[in-house]
């Protein structure tokens, strides 16, 4: 069965570095295929450890929304486990160039292990299946080359808004989906030395978009203590069933 699993839900450095929520990114096990989004420090070890356990090498595309570590951290290691250490070719990398340019996260030595490396920029769309596609419609505002991204494919439409700070074109880049993750770092965004979202962007958001059901993850410090809370007061604000995602947590498609 189709199914979102959330590896970890941290976001920004303290909550990563105490791994007070754990750092692995998530993934979509999708009809025909799997795709691993941001698997930070720690990622491969919660794969590993995951119910139901998550095997590398059934990994069909790797995605990095932007360099940070908090996004990359285990990439190299995710992808020497899906190429059995290099010895088997396979999977494919999609990421923004920065990710392949000056100090990347992803060494040069394990792009060569991949059978693809596909550079993506805003208003890319890549066809991973006759009938499944991920989409990059806008860049963030973030600080580096960082791009959300939707997923559709017959019966639903997905949409993850990564780290950025707001701005008016992400309602607009996300519109008609089903499902809507929010990377909700934050209880009040708009800083623009944080370059975050906070609650109140993903109520606008919602509110705006009005999915069936939205998520928020990628919650820092001062979020963590109060996610469920702050997802309750999210419903009732907006009408929108809202949840904050959990380590571990398998979601059905």
């Amino acid at each position: 069965m189709a199914h979102l699993h959330f590896l970890g839900t941290a976001g920004a450095r303290h909550v990563v570095a105490s791994q007070a929520r754990h750092s692995g990114g998530l993934i979509w096990s999708l009809p025909g295929h799997t795709l691993w989004v941001d698997p930070g420090p720690g990622a491969l070890v919660r794969a590993l450890e995951a119910t139901p356990r998550v095997e590398p090498r059934t990994v069909d595309t790797l995605l990095l929304s932007h360099k940070h570590l908090d996004h990359t951290g285990d990439a190299n290691a995710v992808i020497e486990a899906i190429t059995a250490g290099g010895t088997k070719a396979k999977g494919r990398l999609l990421c923004p160039a920065d990710c392949l340019g000056e100090e990347p996260p992803v060494y040069s030595y394990a792009r060569k292990y991949l059978a693809r490396v596909l550079p993506i920029a805003a208003g890319d769309r890549v066809e991973l299946t006759p009938t499944l596609s991920v989409s990059f419609p806008i860049e963030h505002h973030h600080g580096c080359t960082t791009l959300g991204y939707r997923v559709e494919l017959p019966g639903l439409r997905a949409a993850h808004v990564v780290d950025s700070l707001w701005f008016d074109g992400l309602i607009d880049a996300y519109r008609d989906v089903d499902l809507l993750i929010v990377n909700t770092t934050r209880p009040q965004g708009g800083n623009p030395k944080v370059l975050h979202l906070g609650v109140d962007d993903a109520e606008k958001l919602i509110r705006a978009i009005k999915p069936k059901l939205a998520l928020m993850t990628h919650m820092g410090q001062q979020v963590v203590p109060r996610a469920d809370e702050f997802a309750a007061e999210l419903t009732t604000r907006t009408g929108v069933p809202v949840q904050a995602a959990r380590d571990t947590w398998l979601v059905p498609l």
